[in-house]
């Protein structure tokens, strides 16, 4: 855990939280950090968002820096844009991802171009938060993973902390970015980690190191990957829910892997995949998301370009299936212990 090494001492006195009060905690920081943080939108004030994570926010600091918004993602992300042209550094929530693609001209067309468009006179430093990711029976409007549409999109950020720790050190460092940043936050997990079994109810993160969160200001640099197990059998590269999915299936097995929590899809830490993978000589990619354009062919591309005379296996994939999200079978739909551990076997074989 190198970057929580990095950050020791920082932050002052740890406590355990989940990952929505890790997510609190570091708006928290950074509104009393900085004047020009700016939360808004659809019910984060008042309410504290659907999940709680602006809590108390807006009675702390005032409905000039938290507040609600008209149910319009395209207004939200507009005026984020252009608070962020002004020189505020807002921090907008899209109360469900699948709620973003109306937002999508803004994003893409705007604050993704505009230093590059002004010639670095004006920039878009703008944090989206959004819940993502099944595991809730949202059925298809609340449970999609379109983490890939923004990963090919040059100019933006995207990151996905899989961890309370990892929730706040890298919402703030985003905060802090200059550039605009897609932050996904994997709602499966927010109460506990996930192993991925129906008939299993999620763990609340009681008793984990990765829960115990300073109280203070600290930050995890971005483009940093997590090592969560070390191991030379394979590499398991995942992100977000996916992680512990990973993490329970090949404690079961036995299995030796050594599993990156990759964090920030971008910036990518391809250093530390080539390094793994190049040790390992075998690699397994795990994602939520429908499989064809998924950003796990972006990482098997990247792994076959960089790591082919070290390979002794083809590179595997195991993700959502090309389908539109089920409601009723979304558990089938989800990279399951069953056929990640197929996956798995299939490697070692070869």
């Amino acid at each position: 855990m190198e970057a929580q090494d990095a950050a020791a001492g920082e932050g002052g006195e740890t406590k355990h939280m989940n990952m929505i009060e890790a997510i609190n905690s570091a708006l928290d920081c950074m509104l009393a950090k900085d004047d020009d943080v700016i939360l808004l939108g659809e019910d984060i004030g008042y309410f504290g968002g659907v999940f709680r994570c602006t809590a108390g926010l807006q009675e702390k600091y005032g409905k000039t820096r938290v507040f609600d918004t008209p149910i319009s993602e395209c207004g939200i992300i507009g005026v984020a844009v252009g608070m962020g042209a002004y020189g505020l550094r807002p921090v907008p929530e899209i109360q469900f991802a699948d709620y973003i693609y109306p937002g999508l001209d803004q994003l893409i067309s705007e604050a993704a171009r505009l230093r590059y468009r002004s010639a670095g006179e004006f920039i878009a430093p703008m944090t989206v938060r959004s819940p993502f990711g099944g595991g809730i029976f949202g059925g298809q409007t609340h449970s999609q993973s379109p983490e890939a549409i923004f990963t090919h999109v040059a100019g933006l950020k995207t990151v996905i902390p899989a961890t309370p720790y990892d929730a706040k050190g890298l919402l703030i460092s985003c905060i802090e970015d200059n550039d605009p940043v897609i932050f996904f936050e994997p709602k499966r997990i927010y109460n506990g980690p996930f192993d991925g079994y129906y008939d299993r109810p999620a763990k609340n993160w009681k008793g984990r190191e990765d829960a115990q969160v300073p109280e203070g200001y600290y930050s995890i640099p971005l483009g940093k990957a997590r090592t969560v197990t070390e191991g030379d059998q394979l590499t398991i590269l995942a992100y977000g829910t996916m992680v512990h999915v990973a993490e329970a299936v090949c404690r079961e097995k036995g299995v030796e892997a050594e599993i990156l929590d990759l964090r920030t899809l971008v910036p990518l830490d391809i250093e530390a995949i080539e390094a793994s993978v190049e040790r390992t000589g075998r690699c397994l990619i795990v994602h939520e998301a429908t499989r064809t354009s998924g950003f796990g062919a972006e990482l098997s591309a990247l792994v076959t370009e960089r790591c082919f005379y070290h390979l002794e296996a083809p590179v595997e994939r195991v993700t959502g299936f090309d389908t539109p999200y089920p409601h009723s079978l979304e558990w089938a739909y989800f990279p399951g212990p069953v056929r990640i551990g197929e996956a798995i076997d299939k490697i070692l074989q070869d």
